[in-house]
């Protein structure tokens, strides 16, 4: 294939769609695919309430609209709801790898069923990110750390009893957003958040972040 590649990742909110326009698109470009986003929930209402009865409308609308696009998914798995396929079942699963195995096949079956006709099998890439956006920010401890302005021996702690940013789980005290709000009231979301994730940069949250480098891997390969 030796023309661009044009993919439209639906986002959970405004912090996510920076974070594409500002990281992911220009890393991306690199390997000729050219990525946009638009946020997922409605306008007026922030992220952490994803509802598949919701997305499907716009999964379907976004594949309905140009046939040579791609179409992808950035939301957390701690905004999802209970109605979204796969979700009762990854609960059972206690390793979050399994969680998010689980997770994208089945909402890739189901936007298989209701829009087949689209070519979803080949166009449609999902991506549950283990357990927020936030994991993405302990993939460099010096510098949450330095940008945090916390001691490095508080976020190293949190990694060593974790394993991996991805392994900071989605219990309402120890998710990665909440593990942030206790190291320091400086951060914030929209503005520390996509900051810190610049000076981290998509290589080391690559090289931390297995289940979001097997995501970036498959729009990398869009191109060959």
């Amino acid at each position: 294939m030796s023309k661009s590649v044009e993919v439209v990742a639906l986002v959970e909110g405004p912090t996510e769609k920076i974070f594409v326009k500002a990281l992911l698109s220009p890393y991306l470009a690199r390997a000729g695919v050219y990525m946009t986003s638009t946020i997922l929930t409605k306008p007026g209402q922030n992220g952490g309430d994803v509802r598949f009865s919701r997305a499907q409308n716009d999964i379907g609308r976004h594949l309905k609209q140009r046939k040579e696009t791609w179409l992808t998914l950035l939301i957390d798995y701690c905004g999802i709801k209970s109605d979204w396929p796969g979700y009762q079942e990854s609960k059972r699963n206690t390793q979050h790898m399994s969680k998010a195995r689980v997770m994208n096949e089945a909402t890739r079956k189901r936007v298989n069923e209701l829009f087949g006709d689209q070519d979803s099998e080949r166009r449609f890439i999902p991506y549950v990110s283990m357990f927020e956006f936030e994991a993405l920010l302990f993939s460099d401890a010096e510098i949450l750390a330095q940008k945090l302005n916390v001691r490095l021996r508080d976020v190293e702690k949190i990694l060593s009893r974790c394993g991996e940013p991805e392994k900071i789980n989605d219990k309402s005290q120890t998710a990665p957003s909440k593990r942030l709000a206790v190291l320091s009231d400086r951060f914030k979301k929209t503005v520390t958040g996509i900051n810190i994730a610049r000076e981290i940069g998509i290589d080391k949250m690559r090289g931390s972040c297995p289940i979001f480098n097997e995501w970036i891997t498959k729009l990398e390969n869009l191109k060959h």
